[in-house]
């Protein structure tokens, strides 16, 4: 970590995670010995980060100056913005603000990781105003695909820092209050120093449309469906699900709920007020076989496609309660997230299959994004009037968009900022520069393992993937150089052993010779022997298959009466552990085949 060179009168803004990427939103503002952080969220694994569960930022900057974190400020209650809490919570101790419904999750995460005792929390409106010897936080009301969505003012000794959240301008929001534009108006002729912005939806030339048009399609779906009706969205957009309980309760069909994640957004939203349906609207699981199909709405997740959803289990007939029946019509109301497109697709194929109908897609104007378009940016940076600007949240071509958005908008090309997580922006009244880089980069959260997967066991799991692993089983009598046993080569996910007997055969002879080699020298070793069968074999099989498989040499030395030590597999160290389970898996893969 490179010294930083941050002087006294500045205001260090930086993105601990959230930059050229969409997920992991964590926002630092810094005035001496006074940290406010903004959000700290998770980002989900791209399809190369094999048996990654999550992806969080490295925390190690704040860790250091964790003495001058006075809080931890949440725009809103979705996963790229809160998931990320109860693993820096691990490791640092902070003051949490939020808005009721992220609280609310926010809550529920604790809980889970037991650190729900340990932490201080504080429930905020857009009215509260935190206040610190140096720094000031106060917020604005805006609109976004969760209720409770609030933006951020950081005031500082050298100017205010606005970050916006997640927006859009919903001038005609269901059930929450429409976006306060005289706030923001407000803080614009006051001033702003800086303004980071939400640059998602910088490609959509578009004001982005009002939830109150997606109402108006869900009912005219419901005017035209006979059977029965299963919904589909995100847990978390519960205006969303409250259009879809208005259209159910107005065609006088009763409800019904399936996914943990749907449940607990149905008890959130009916206590804080969100939701409005009544007890009678609502039925349990086994009271659906008692009542016709044209009176029963089904509210699900898994429009997203994932296996374990309520949906995809649905789709593929494995789920417990629920069956595709004739006459059932399925209505996605979301958009695919970039990278879940082929799942999705293959939910909607199965319930096709199945013998539902399937509605989804932007020609049914069942959905609309949470995100602002271009013109709901225009409007942002026209009533905050930075006087310096930093894309955020979003990739590096929309940050671009970004900031040429800003330029229309009177912010000069020289006072944007497109950085990356870890830069440093050093702000004063009349003066911006990037005054170094920290670390930022990924930490892979594997099962309950945080931080200890690293490139090289990606690499080891991407070789097994791709090329499979081949195990040489060998019993050496090391003191008398004798071969008692083998060496046998065992295949999985790399060929067929039944169809490759001749290479098989071959290979095993080549390893003999090998090993007998190796055993020349007076003072060989086990691992010797290994490198040597490895290396061997290695080049033996890329001569005949043009593929590199993962060596695994499993060699049982009679002549020593030590331990014996794990198998060493190519390209790294790994636990036995880790390797059985991808061998289990090709073998599978492979008696099925047999």
């Amino acid at each position: 970590m490179g010294k930083l060179n941050i002087k006294n009168n500045e205001t260090a803004v930086y993105a601990v995670g959230g930059l050229g990427e969409i997920g992991k939103n964590t926002y630092g503002v810094q005035f001496q010995d006074e940290i406010i952080v903004i959000d700290a969220g998770i980002k989900f694994p791209e399809d190369e980060l094999l048996g990654i569960d999550y992806v969080i930022p490295d925390y190690s900057y704040l860790k250091q100056n964790e003495s001058k974190i006075k809080a931890l400020v949440i725009t809103h209650g979705h996963e790229d913005h809160i998931g990320g809490i109860p693993f820096l919570l691990q490791q640092i101790n902070v003051p949490i603000y939020a808005g009721p419904l992220p609280m609310a999750l926010i809550k529920n995460k604790l809980e889970e990781h037991g650190l729900l005792q340990t932490t201080e929390l504080h429930e905020i409106d857009e009215d509260t105003v935190l206040k610190f010897r140096k720094t000031s936080v106060s917020f604005f009301r805006t609109t976004h695909s969760i209720p409770d969505t609030l933006g951020v003012a950081v005031k500082t000794p050298s100017g205010t820092i606005v970050q916006t959240g997640d927006f859009k301008f919903d001038l005609t929001p269901i059930n929450t209050p429409a976006p306060n534009l005289q706030k923001m108006a407000k803080l614009g002729d006051e001033g702003v120093l800086a303004l980071l912005s939400d640059s998602t939806n910088a490609e959509r030339p578009e004001f982005t449309k009002s939830e109150r048009w997606v109402s108006h399609s869900i009912h005219k779906l419901f005017d035209k469906i006979d059977g029965r009706i299963i919904f589909a969205t995100f847990a978390s957009n519960i205006s969303r699900i409250e259009q879809a309980a208005e259209a159910a309760i107005e065609h006088h069909r009763k409800i019904a709920v399936f996914g943990r994640s749907m449940e607990a957004a149905l008890v959130n939203g009916r206590e804080l007020g969100y939701l409005n349906i009544p007890d009678d609207v609502l039925v349990d699981a086994s009271e659906l076989r008692n009542i016709p199909a044209n009176e029963t709405l089904i509210l699900c997740t898994g429009s997203q496609g994932e296996p374990m959803a309520a949906l995809s289990r649905i789709a593929n007939g494995t789920h417990r309660q629920i069956s595709i029946q004739p006459n059932d019509t399925v209505i996605f109301s979301s958009n695919p997230i970039p990278g879940n497109t082929t799942s999705v697709n293959r939910v909607i194929n199965e319930l096709e299959e199945a013998g539902a109908e399937v509605i989804h897609g932007a020609v049914n104007n069942i959905h609309t994004s949470g995100h602002g378009g271009q013109v709901d940016q225009e409007l942002m940076l026209r009533l905050i009037k930075p006087k310096y600007f930093m894309p955020i949240h979003g990739e590096y071509r929309m940050q671009k968009i970004h900031t040429q958005l800003a330029a229309l908008c009177d912010v000069p090309e020289d006072h944007s900022f497109i950085l990356q997580n870890g830069d440093v922006l050093a702000l004063t009244a009349d003066s911006a520069r990037v005054a170094g880089h920290f670390n930022a980069g990924d930490v892979y959260v594997d099962g309950n393992g945080v931080g200890d997967i690293g490139n090289v066991v990606l690499h080891d799991r991407q070789m097994l993937s791709e090329e499979g692993l081949v195990v040489v089983v060998a019993t050496i009598d090391l003191k008398n150089k004798e071969i008692q046993a083998g060496p046998d080569l065992l295949s999985r996910g790399f060929v067929y052993m039944r169809e490759s007997g001749d290479m098989i055969n071959e290979g095993r002879r080549r390893v003999f010779r090998t090993i007998r080699r190796a055993m020349r020298d007076d003072n060989v070793t086990e691992a010797a022997i290994r490198t040597a069968i490895i290396d061997d074999l290695q080049s033996f099989l890329y001569e005949k298959t043009e593929r590199h498989p993962m060596i695994l040499p499993e060699l049982i030395m009679t002549s020593t009466n030590t331990p014996r030590k794990k198998p060493v597999a190519h390209g790294t160290a790994q636990p036995r552990r880790e390797v059985n389970a991808t061998a289990n898996s090709h073998a599978a893969k492979e008696t099925t085949k047999e």
